[in-house]
């Protein structure tokens, strides 16, 4: 079964999903100051993979973590810097 997850601007199957979860970190991973490109998002619900969207954490978009203060992220998503929390930061798939 090859169902879309979420929407068609995040375009992961299931199949993609469980291929770029095998290889992939997700952001509350990352290193501060260091650029990763966004390999998916797996929220597990429609409403904060959109939220995460509508930010500009989309496949292939370049995310920077500036900072991480107690469980809040510091990213800059295109010249634009925004504060998420850590179940937000573990959706976002490097």
């Amino acid at each position: 079964m090859n169902s879309l997850i979420f929407n068609n601007s995040l375009a992961l199957s299931s199949e993609d999903l469980l291929t770029t979860q095998a290889a992939a970190h997700n952001l509350s991973q990352a290193q501060v100051n260091q650029d990763y490109v966004i390999k998916g998002v797996d929220a597990g619900e429609p409403e904060i993979a959109n939220f995460l969207f509508t930010l500009g954490c989309f496949k292939g978009e370049t995310i920077t973590l500036i900072s991480i203060l107690s469980e809040s992220y510091v990213i800059s998503i295109k010249d634009a810097r925004y504060s998420i929390d850590c179940d937000l930061a573990q959706a976002v798939l490097i």
